[in-house]
């Protein structure tokens, strides 16, 4: 019974504030009465039954503020100012619940428009301004929604703007809203705005000494003047103002979004939060900026760990000196030292002996009906194997197939003609960035007879330099040779050519040009050539807008000796080449744009649609994600004219995952349109559709996800099912998935007839236990804020390649698979202290979670384990060190990190 009476006293109190509430809301309805009632025509009931309602304390706050007013309009001006004082005092110290209008502001509606009426009349002085200060308050809940009053009798008040906080924060918080909705008329009106400026720069100190910096930075968004901010943050409010402003660039358009993170930039040197500084400086894509960053400190631990997130973005940086310390320094910003540290994982995790293929398949838990029938020596299925022997033991540098000894010899003799090329080519991806170890393993087969082996051994030693930079420039020396770069055999210059692109992804290496820009604008070379080269310059001058590659690609483009040759299948990788150079570009596209739309060729428009996803990738931008839902929604009436129209649509259903996958929302809202794309797309849409899945959460296995591309794996139309199977690859890459392992075995079974399902089936369990579960190809890092531009290069080129998979991959190129190494990474935290050597520390491990603009110091995991170093990071996991002995020298613990000795570290023993 108890109970129930506090459930219905709650109600009644619940009651009351909702009527307290309808009763604001009706204002406007009211204001017609009221001004009837004043003129003795009609009583408003309302207020009659409200009168007999009050409480006698209630009605004498009531009786006290008419009589104020009446004051007011009195003509002995020394009433004024106490009559003014006292209503001020009756609103400053009304106390009533969050929901529920203050009762002086409630009695004082009647008499709005009096007031404003004795406003006018009044003359100029401190008395005037005051009632303009009382009538801003009142405009908050009286005024006409478009007038703005509060704002109005703000500006028109004389009094100092420092006093506004004592009328409370809604007051403040209505306020900056009015101020933002009189810019935009203003702007639009083309008005003078200095005043409004001036007004919310006084709003901002008392917006970051109330914990509401999301509110101080909104305003100044508003009002395109967020460089401001740096002057009024100090060191208590700087962190959670910065936090804020770099969570909200992927919600706004170019430019503005990198004036944020110039902002950012600028407040995070100031407090020398350097490691800060630079992650947002490598978002910027700005060499000069870095550079500026290292040479903002001596601390040259400091140093070192801001030359590993550097490293990790795969930025080629060149910093002067040349004694010791620096040569640390240049190994941090070399990835030289990550073999070594990932050997170090996979022994403590136990995992250093090599996987077999069969290990991986599983063959004995596959259904018996095709366990028997597979034809085990076949050179396919052989191929199939090497490819996932390298995927499994990539990086380890052993393996029980082609680091070998004795009778049998290395696999590669298992396979025959371009198989042989991809099969020799998986030792560069065994022997991953350990240069000085591995060219010699791969040098015996430069020497083979058959060209393909050669081939294989070339592009290998490319793959084992990707990601890796040595002084003494071996992949330069070796495949720019002109004994490999200019060879008869066609292999060959595709595996030198493409080699050098693996090598030399991100670098900007000038050099490069002299040797790869003549085989793009030689028309007498065979169509393969040339596109290879243009994706090579792609991949090294990767989100430069370079403007000799882009000219020399264009001028190719409309050149009508190679018209003939556009209809190559070739031609999309000339298109793709063009399109990295203005990776993450943004605006600075439409230049190319522009010289595209003159290019009277079929694929003039495809080669726009991708160089236009390319140059806003991972920004979320919402017209760019409309347009290619447009060009999906267009009808094709002849398919055999119009081949690039179809290649158009295939483009802009992966155009949807490269822009939105940076940001969650979009993420979400772009997997629902890939359904109806499903249910209404022609073949060209439907093919793309589970590609464009797996590139919107590569090593991020959502059940939501692999469930759908398990569903497209048994479609009707083959290709839409080799690429759904290929997707659940991509999407559990180096995972090593349980629930997807189990999916692939039974797909393995269902296609146990059918060559080309299966041999994707066997690419897809290969990525699946990718470095035996340690790596990841997701080209986000650094706690998902940062893109690797080289990742998704590289990711997006094999894309490109699975949307015809039966030309290209099923086929004799399926070495273009190798691309993918530019995106694999090692997904673990190493600590190190400041001389570089492993340091043990304990940390928790959990479920990241977003703090943006959350008050007070909240958790930012939940539901951790408390591990010890090296660890591996899953997707959307954070780490935490578990105590302070140690200060992080990054921000994010992620990769390698240097850890300090914490100088104010007491034991608690």
């Amino acid at each position: 019974m108890a109970k129930e009476g506090q459930r219905s006293a709650a109600a009644d109190k619940g009651k009351g504030k909702i009527d307290d509430v309808r009763e604001l809301n009706g204002q406007k309805k009211d204001a017609k009465d009221d001004k009837i009632s004043k003129t003795g025509k009609k009583e408003d009931k309302d207020d009659e039954l409200q009168e007999e309602e009050l409480s006698e304390e209630d009605q004498n706050l009531k009786n006290e503020l008419e009589m104020l007013v009446e004051r007011l309009k009195e003509p002995d001006t020394s009433l004024y100012r106490p009559a003014l004082d006292a209503i001020k005092n009756f609103i400053k110290t009304s106390t009533s619940s969050m929901t529920a209008v203050p009762k002086p502001l409630k009695f004082l509606r009647p008499h709005y428009d009096e007031l404003t009426e004795v406003y006018e009349r009044w003359q100029a002085g401190s008395d005037k301004d005051s009632l303009a200060d009382t009538l801003s308050v009142l405009g908050m809940t009286y005024g006409v929604e478009d007038k703005l009053e509060t704002l109005k009798y703000r500006l028109l008040s004389k009094s100092p703007a420092e006093d506004l906080g004592s009328w409370g924060h809604e007051y403040v918080r209505h306020l900056a809203l009015e101020i933002g909705q009189e810019y935009q008329n203003r702007l639009s009106e083309d008005k003078e705005f200095s005043d409004l400026t001036e007004l919310a720069l006084s709003l901002v100190p008392y917006f970051l000494s109330h914990n509401a910096e999301a509110d101080a930075v909104d305003l100044l968004s508003e009002l395109e003047m967020i460089e401001e901010i740096s002057k009024f943050v100090d060191e208590n409010t700087y962190q959670r103002v910065c936090l804020y402003m770099v969570s909200m660039v992927n919600l706004l358009t170019y430019p503005e979004d990198h004036q944020f993170l110039h902002t950012a930039h600028e407040i995070y040197v100031r407090y020398n939060k350097l490691t800060q500084a630079i992650v947002i400086a490598i978002r910027l894509n700005d060499v000069d900026l870095i550079k500026s960053d290292f040479a903002a400190t001596d601390d040259k631990a400091l140093k070192k760990q801001m030359a590993f997130l550097v490293a990790r973005q795969q930025i080629w940086l060149d910093l002067p000196g040349d004694d010791e310390e620096d040569q640390e320094l240049a190994e941090c910003l070399n990835n030289t030292q990550i073999p070594t540290h990932f050997k170090a994982l996979a022994k403590e995790l136990n995992i250093l002996d090599p996987k077999m293929p069969e290990d991986i398949y599983k063959t004995h838990l596959e259904s018996s009906r095709g366990a028997g029938l597979t034809n085990v020596d076949s050179a396919r299925h052989n191929l199939a194997s090497a490819f996932v022997n390298a995927f499994a033991n990539a990086g380890y540098g052993s393996d029980k197939m082609m680091l070998v000894e004795g009778d049998k010899g290395p696999w590669v003799w298992k396979t025959k003609d371009d198989g042989m090329l991809s099969t020799t080519a998986s030792l560069g991806m065994l022997l991953h960035r350990d240069v000085e170890g591995g060219l010699d393993k791969i040098d015996k087969f430069t020497y083979a007879q058959e060209d393909q082996i050669k081939a294989g051994a070339l592009l290998a030693i490319g793959i084992l330099n990707s990601g890796v930079r040595l002084d003494s420039d071996p992949a330069m020396a070796l495949l720019s040779d002109p004994d490999n770069i200019e060879n008869k055999s066609i292999p060959m210059r595709v595996a030198s050519i493409m080699g050098l692109g693996l090598s030399y992804a991100g670098s900007n290496k000038e050099e490069l040009l002299d040797v790869l820009l003549p085989i793009v604008e030689d028309t007498s070379l065979d169509m393969q050539l040339s596109a290879m080269a243009a994706v090579a310059l792609g991949l090294i001058f990767v989100g430069s807008s370079n403007h000799q590659v882009s000219e020399a690609i264009a001028y190719t483009l409309m050149d009508e000796e190679r018209q003939k040759q556009l209809k190559d299948k070739w031609t999309r990788f000339m298109a793709l080449g063009l399109a990295l150079l203005y990776f993450g570009r943004q605006e600075e596209v439409d230049v190319i744009l522009d010289i595209l739309k003159a290019v009277d060729h079929p694929m003039a428009k495809p080669t726009a649609v991708l160089a236009s996803v390319c140059a806003w990738a991972g920004t979320g931008t919402v017209l760019k994600i409309q347009e290619l839902l447009h060009t999906c929604n267009e009808v094709i009436e002849d398919k055999e004219e119009n081949k690039g129209d179809e290649l158009v649509q295939s483009y802009a259903v992966l155009g949807l995952s490269l822009i939105a996958m940076g940001e969650d929302v979009g993420q979400d809202m772009i997997l629902r349109q890939f359904g109806h794309l499903m249910h209404y797309g022609a073949s060209n849409i439907r093919k793309a559709v589970p590609l464009a899945m797996g590139l919107i959460s590569p090593s991020n296995p959502q059940m939501k996800v692999y469930d759908t591309l398990s569903r497209y794996s048994h479609d009707n139309d083959n290709d839409v099912a080799i690429n759904a199977i290929f997707a659940m690859g991509l999407t559990g890459a180096g995972t090593n998935n349980a629930r997807l392992a189990q999916l692939l075995r039974q797909l393995a079974s269902y296609y146990h007839r059918d060559q080309n399902s299966l041999f994707m089936v066997r690419i897809a369990q290969g990525l699946l236990h990718m470095g035996k579960g340690t790596l990841s190809v997701n080209p986000f890092h650094t706690d998902r804020q940062v893109l690797s531009r080289v990742a998704a290069a590289g990711l997006i080129t094999v894309l490109i390649a699975m949307i015809d998979a039966k030309q290209f991959i099923l086929a004799e190129h399926h070495y273009l698979l190798y691309f993918l190494i530019t995106a694999m990474h090692p997904r673990f935290l190493i600590t190190l202290d400041e001389d570089l050597q492993p340091l043990t520390v304990n940390v928790r491990v959990g479920q990241a979670v977003d703090v943006v603009g959350q008050a007070g110091r909240p958790k930012t995991i939940t539901g951790w384990q408390t591990q010890s170093t090296p660890v591996l990071l899953s997707y959307g996991e954070r780490a935490e060190l578990e105590d302070e002995q140690y200060i992080p020298l990054s921000s994010t613990l992620e990769g390698l990190v240097i850890l300090r000795k914490n100088p104010e570290w007491e034991s608690s023993t």
